[in-house]
């Protein structure tokens, strides 16, 4: 095991069963294509691009054994996001014209679908409803704040 994050035997077997969960075949392995999906259901919140660059010595269809994704997982959970909500506000607030702690639905709706780890139009909905005010604006920061607090 790598000397970053180390897991207890509890936390070995929750993954593991997780794990298998994805084995549709009953061979032990899973689609590298579905890592991302294993480290979700265990609540990482891994980006597409972390996973391509931890997985990149695999080809899209190979698949792995358990013992393959426990060093993968080990590596996402050392890169624990440090963003901060305030981070998030900050960047919002370069988009605030008025200086009033609102931006367009429209202009957030168009950052969440082109910028870094795009959402489709569907998923920015989903964040968006119940957000915009009246005039179609919305608080960045109660924005913000719900979001990452789930």
């Amino acid at each position: 095991m790598s000397r970053g994050v180390q897991f207890n035997e509890d936390q070995i077997s929750e993954f593991q069963e997780a794990f298998l969960l994805y084995d549709q075949r009953g061979d032990g392995k899973i689609p590298v294509s579905q890592i991302g999906d294993v480290m979700r259901a265990l609540g990482q919140n891994p980006t597409e691009s972390d996973v391509k660059k931890l997985v990149n010595e695999h080809r899209a269809d190979d698949r792995v054994t358990f013992e393959t994704f426990l060093p993968i997982m080990q590596a996402i959970c050392a890169r624990q996001s440090t963003d901060t909500s305030d981070d998030f506000i900050e960047g919002l607030r370069h988009f605030d014209k008025d200086g009033n702690g609102f931006i367009t639905s429209a202009e957030l709706r168009h950052l969440l679908t082109t910028l870094g780890e795009k959402l489709s139009d569907e998923e920015a909905e989903q964040l968006l409803a119940g957000h915009e005010d009246s005039k179609g604006n919305i608080n960045y920061e109660n924005f913000v704040k719900t979001v990452m607090n789930g």
